[in-house]
């Protein structure tokens, strides 16, 4: 049977838009569907460097207003792919042209406009996605799933690290990353993936306590002057979960020679699961019925056809790669169209929103922060507009 088209308008051409026409191209070839996605168009604001964008990913067409490809007839999904800030206008004007959304995390730079975001896509009744690519690894999917199954029994403990260099050098140039309003904190931007998973793994959190730094507070700018920085460099966070169990994540970008590591651990009653994303082809297990004699952790190769998303991929030992959450997270979304369910949505981008604003509402005024404050006085300023 020949697969039908279904049009893809790519809003961005960076880092992120490269890997999800990546996603795009490839997952046809790892499974085979009723639909096969097709990016028609490709905008961003600098002519020459969309063009070359677009010429590298095989893409036919260009524009620099991404109004104009949003508007575009021949469009079925508008795949976000812009800096944070821009995110939810792009949302809400896609939504009101009636087409499905896909937009990179974080949803906004704020609550109150990840809230305008998820109402837009409601109120038209438009498909919605947001881009939470790590839950495609294999490896940690399994451990969603063990966690589910009662593996290691009823979690009672939760932590996670993002470790990055790329803000270490006092030197690199202020850029949008550095602009509050623009690209969000390291807390939205590395923080709201691992938000999300604790989310995802163990269920709600309801109150957390923070700490944040900015070591670097200004940067040089293109014109020989220099800019303050608005972001943290480095943050971390307690958690207290809705279940009773405790948490604590920590994100940096000065990281010294940590390119882009990150771990999750949880401890059960029962077990202990630990993922590193330098080894993401693996899932170390802990299980307290061992025998005493076997004391320590297994380590799972999560590359078996019966653990999630491997069986798409190679054979048993081959391992996969970043490249491949973009695949799979293409691949989900193609067998949930026209009428099945995209998860996770921009009501669970929402949801990661509002743990990130508590984390940041406690770093400034220096106290634990119930997540449901967040809501209220979102509802508090909407009333007062």
């Amino acid at each position: 049977m020949t697969a039908s088209e279904l049009r893809i308008g790519l809003v961005g051409y960076g880092t992120m838009g490269r890997a999800h026409s990546y996603g795009y191209r490839v997952a046809p070839l790892m499974a085979p569907g009723r639909f096969r996605p097709i990016v028609k168009v490709v905008s961003g604001r600098d002519p020459a460097a969309v063009a070359a964008a677009a010429a590298a990913y095989g893409i036919d067409e260009w524009e620099t207003d991404w109004r104009r490809l949003v508007e575009r007839d021949d469009i079925d999904i508008v795949d976000i792919c812009t800096p944070p800030g821009t995110h939810a206008e792009i949302a809400i004007a896609a939504a009101a042209a009636g087409k499905a959304v896909l937009c990179e995390k974080p949803l906004a730079t704020s609550y109150a406009d990840a809230h305008r975001a998820v109402t837009a896509v409601t109120e038209a009744g438009v498909r919605n996605a947001i881009g939470f690519n790590y839950r495609r690894l294999p490896a940690i999917a399994l451990m969603r799933r063990m966690i589910a199954n009662d593996t290691i029994g009823e979690v009672r403990l939760w932590r996670a690290t993002w470790l990055s260099d790329e803000f270490s050098d006092p030197s690199t140039p202020f850029d949008w990353r550095f602009d509050r309003s623009l690209g969000g904190t390291t807390i939205a931007d590395l923080g709201s993936h691992l938000i999300d998973m604790a989310l995802w793994m163990v269920g709600g959190i309801v109150e957390v306590s923070a700490q944040s730094e900015t070591f670097t507070r200004s940067r040089p700018t293109a014109d020989g002057g220099v800019r303050a920085v608005e972001i943290d460099d480095a943050s971390s966070a307690l958690l207290r979960f809705a279940g009773g169990a405790m948490g604590a994540l920590e994100m940096a970008r000065v990281a010294v020679r940590r390119p882009c590591d990150f771990t999750i651990e949880v401890n059960g009653t029962r077990g202990t699961l630990v993922f590193s994303y330098a080894r993401l082809n693996e899932l170390l297990y802990g299980d307290a019925g061992d025998d005493p004699g076997l004391y320590g952790m297994r380590r799972i190769r999560a590359e078996h056809p019966t653990h999630p998303y491997a069986a798409n991929w190679w054979p048993l030992g081959q391992g996969i790669g970043y490249g491949a959450s973009f695949v799979n997270q293409t691949i989900d979304l193609l067998a949930a169209w026209p009428s099945g369910i995209w998860t996770p949505g921009f009501a669970e981008g929402l949801a990661v929103q509002a743990v990130c604003e508590a984390i940041e509402a406690s770093v400034s005024q220096r106290r634990w922060v119930a997540v449901s404050e967040i809501g209220a006085t979102a509802d508090r300023r909407t009333d007062l507009r």
